[in-house]
């Protein structure tokens, strides 16, 4: 089954537990780690990776010296990505949740990742799961670390994403099916003080 049937078939079954009906372009999947500094990242972690558009990306670009670990909560998402990046020495495919990385990260012996990308449908979970990622990802991402979140509705999360970072930019990547971009988050906030 093409990646484009499947990821429909997901999408039908399961609506917004999967981000998207396709998977991201090319275009999207480069716009979405371009603000990633590679001379200085050790350690960069993908959430919700579904067939791995943005994970072909992140290993065309990330040195050898860069540990990835690509989490995908999909027992057939995750299938597909353990054979098509299982060559690369520093990859690693981990089939599960988003809410446990700090467990995840340390049974590999990671504390802390330099950058985070996300394919989840964040701003469709309910409010304490959004907690709780966020809680997660604050746990994990150093303080001076990215993270970066594809949408399908360029501008439309933006208030979303400042409820949760202090810095957030966009960029819209029109030659996606449909339209969509990215957003550039800096300076996880308290999760606390978020509603």
């Amino acid at each position: 089954m093409s990646d484009f049937l499947l990821f429909l078939s997901k999408f039908l079954r399961h609506g917004t537990k999967i981000a998207s009906l396709a998977p991201s372009s090319p275009w999207l999947s480069r716009a979405t780690v371009r603000n990633i500094d590679w001379s200085s990242a050790k350690f960069v972690l993908e959430l919700g990776a579904g067939t791995g558009p943005i994970t072909k990306v992140l290993a065309e670009l990330a040195p050898a010296d860069c540990r990835v670990i690509v989490l995908e909560r999909d027992p057939d998402f995750a299938k597909i990505l353990r054979e098509r990046y299982a060559g690369l020495q520093n990859f690693d495919v981990v089939e599960g949740d988003a809410c446990n990385l700090k467990a995840i990260l340390a049974e590999r012996g990671i504390h802390q990742v330099d950058a985070i990308v996300s394919g989840l449908p964040v701003p469709s979970f309910p409010k304490e799961l959004q907690r709780e990622l966020f809680r997660s990802i604050r746990e994990v991402l150093t303080p001076l670390g990215t993270y970066s979140q594809i949408t399908e509705l360029p501008l439309v999360y933006w208030r979303f994403y400042r409820r949760f970072f202090e810095d957030v930019q966009f960029i819209f990547e029109p030659r996606n099916f449909p339209p969509a971009g990215a957003y550039y988050c800096r300076g996880l906030k308290e999760i606390a003080t978020v509603l």
